[in-house]
């Protein structure tokens, strides 16, 4: 074991200090990364409030990482040295159960061991990318292309995959009409991703705010949510909606504007159970879908896809010093659009 610079919570209703968290000493198939970025998901916050349950401390959060490999196992062939590698949601998993064998980890029927907060395969507690430093198994590690700006690829490995997977799925493309209830840290990036499938592409967000940003990525309409008719105007108007807030919607709204075999996905978790009138799921044959992260070779996939097409998380870099205020940030929707720690400064000052 070795140690490295993190950040990380000591304790229920502690705050973010300079901590020294253990890593595994390179197994033949392992690859050590220098992590350069990491990114904040509004995931990090539930855990660090306790709003998830199960926490364990030490808590060190991340996963959305992006970095140089700087030592790699003896049997690793997938990575050498100074090549630019991800860490998503997910280190390990089964490998044995027909999910894991099709390349969809994340439904792992037994246990995908998570980056941070879970107990790998080897009894240790797992550490994510608020340190300087990372070691898992190649199979779980990502080629960053180099026409992605590390920065701006940290964040892909979850907002990215959780945008790109549902849009593959659903068939997003060229005569598909997408809408995204949100425009923030998911949001944005699945309007640039559905854009370049070649989808026509709608923001249903609560304000106007963004609406300048939302064209500029790609958006072709940018509608406040509230604006009085605008649901009875965009009946049907819709193949797919994919909602990223963190909330309950009133599906009754919302549903008639799918058009025949149009699914509403559920990303952003909602806060309450769902209450629809079922009636809507009849008309137009219409479904309700919840989605997560993808596995490993579409995660591949979607960051090959986006370098090709200039698709990239917009982001504030900040100092770990920072990592507080960026919560508070995140909580109040503060950021443009998504925060990531520059991990040189993990050690403090």
């Amino acid at each position: 074991m070795f140690t490295v610079n993190a950040r990380g919570i000591a304790g229920p209703g502690e705050s973010f200090k300079p901590i020294a968290v253990e890593r595994r000493e390179l197994g033949p198939r392992d690859v050590l990364i220098d992590i350069a970025y990491c990114g904040i998901c509004h995931s990090d916050v539930h855990r660090v409030k306790g709003a998830a349950g199960g926490v364990h401390y030490p808590l060190v959060p991340g996963h959305e990482i992006a970095g140089t490999i700087s030592a790699v196992g003896d049997q690793v062939t997938k990575f050498a040295v100074g090549d630019r590698a991800g860490v998503g949601c997910m280190v390990d998993s089964c490998r044995e159960c027909d999910h894991c064998l099709a390349g969809q980890e994340q439904f792992c029927r037994n246990v995908w061991v998570r980056t941070y907060n879970w107990v790998a395969k080897t009894g240790e507690r797992t550490h994510g990318g608020y340190s300087e430093k990372i070691v898992l198994d190649q199979d779980f590690a990502i080629k960053i292309p180099d026409s992605i700006s590390l920065q701006a690829a940290a964040p892909m490995f979850c907002a990215g995959i959780t945008m790109y997977s549902p849009l593959k799925r659903w068939k997003a493309g060229p005569g598909s009409r997408v809408a995204f209830v949100g425009f923030g840290g998911l949001g944005h990036i699945g309007v640039q991703i559905a854009k370049a499938m070649g989808a026509h592409v709608t923001v249903l967000d609560l304000s106007l705010e963004k609406r300048e940003d939302g064209l500029r990525l790609g958006a072709d309409e940018y509608y406040q949510s509230t604006e009085p008719g605008l649901f009875a105007k965009l009946k049907e108007a819709f193949d797919i909606i994919i909602s990223t807030v963190p909330a309950s919607l009133d599906l009754d709204a919302y549903l008639p504007l799918l058009d025949l075999d149009g699914v509403f996905v559920w990303v952003g978790a909602p806060d309450k159970p769902l209450s629809f009138n079922g009636m809507l799921l009849r008309t137009n044959r219409r479904g309700i879908v919840g989605t997560t992260i993808g596995g490993i070779p579409e995660t591949q996939e979607m960051i090959d896809f986006c370098a090709e097409h200039g698709v990239g998380s917009q982001v504030e870099i900040i100092d770990a010093d920072q990592i507080e205020e960026a919560f508070e940030r995140v909580v109040a929707g503060d950021v443009r659009f998504r925060f990531v720690i520059d991990a040189s400064t993990m050690a403090g000052r």
